[in-house]
C-alpha cells in the first residue's frame, strides 16, 4: 500500500485520482480547503486553512504527492490571487511534502507552460514547474494537459464553452499539435496514478502519454 497526499481534491482531477486510489485498496489523504461530501470510506480527509499553513502547517508521512491545486483568474478575483494559490499554495504544498517524507510528486501543470511565457497563466505554470524541480524529489512527473473534460462542482462557462468546441476541433489536432487536444480527466488521473513513482528524475506527459487511444 502506498501513501499519498491529494492536493486540490475537490478539483476535477484531484477528485478522480482520490476515488481511483480508493478503488484500488489505497488509503489516500485529501488535502482541501472544504469539505468533501463524497469521501470514500477508505480514504482520509485533511482540512487546512492555506493562509496559516504557510506559517507553520505541516503534512502526515506520504510516498506521494498528486498536486492537483489550481485556479482560473477570473475565479480567484486577480493576478494576485491567483499566483497565491497557484504557485504559493502549491509550492508550499510540495515543500512540506518532502519534510514529510514524500520521494515522488506529480504536478497538474498546463500545455504551453513556459517560465519565460508571455502570458500571465502559462508563465506562473512555468515557474511552478521549476521551483518544484528544486527541491529535491527523486521522481518528479508533470503532466501538461489542454483542456480538461469533466463535470465541475463550479460553474467555469469559458470552459463549458471549451468543452463543446473542443469536439469539432479535436480531430483537426494533429501530430505536434496533439499536445493542444482536450482529454479526459478521469484518462489523465488514472495516467498518473500508473505512472507515480516510476523511474527517477523530471518526466514529462503530454496528450499522447495520457491513456488514451486517439
Amino acid at each position: 500500500m502506498t501513501y499519498s497526499i491529494i492536493a486540490g481534491a475537490t478539483g476535477l482531477v484531484g477528485n478522480s485520482i482520490l476515488s481511483q486510489l480508493a478503488a484500488r485498496g489505497d488509503r489516500p489523504i485529501a488535502l482541501v480547503r472544504r469539505l468533501i461530501d463524497d469521501l470514500p470510506a477508505n480514504a482520509e480527509m485533511l482540512e487546512i486553512d492555506f493562509k496559516q499553513f504557510l506559517i507553520n502547517g505541516e503534512l502526515p508521512y506520504c510516498h506521494h504527492l498528486y498536486l492537483c491545486l489550481g485556479t482560473t483568474i477570473k475565479t480567484a478575483g486577480s493576478r494576485d490571487a491567483f499566483r497565491t494559490v497557484d504557485f504559493e499554495y502549491s509550492f508550499a504544498v510540495a515543500k512540506k511534502a518532502i519534510e514529510a517524507g514524500a520521494t515522488g510528486l506529480s504536478l497538474v501543470s498546463s500545455v504551453g507552460a513556459n517560465a519565460s511565457a508571455k502570458n500571465f497563466y502559462l508563465r506562473t505554470k512555468g515557474q511552478l514547474e521549476e521551483a518544484i524541480k528544486l527541491l529535491g524529489f527523486s521522481n518528479i512527473n508533470i503532466y501538461r494537459p489542454g483542456l480538461l473534460i469533466g463535470h465541475r462542482k463550479e460553474k467555469r462557462s469559458a470552459e463549458k464553452a471549451g468543452q463543446l468546441f473542443s469536439k469539432f476541433v479535436d480531430p483537426l489536432l494533429i501530430g505536434g499539435l496533439s499536445q493542444y487536444r482536450s482529454i479526459d480527466a478521469n484518462l489523465l488521473a488514472g495516467t498518473m496514478i500508473d505512472n507515480a513513482n516510476k523511474g527517477d528524475g523530471v518526466n514529462y506527459f503530454h496528450f499522447r502519454n495520457f491513456n488514451t487511444s486517439s
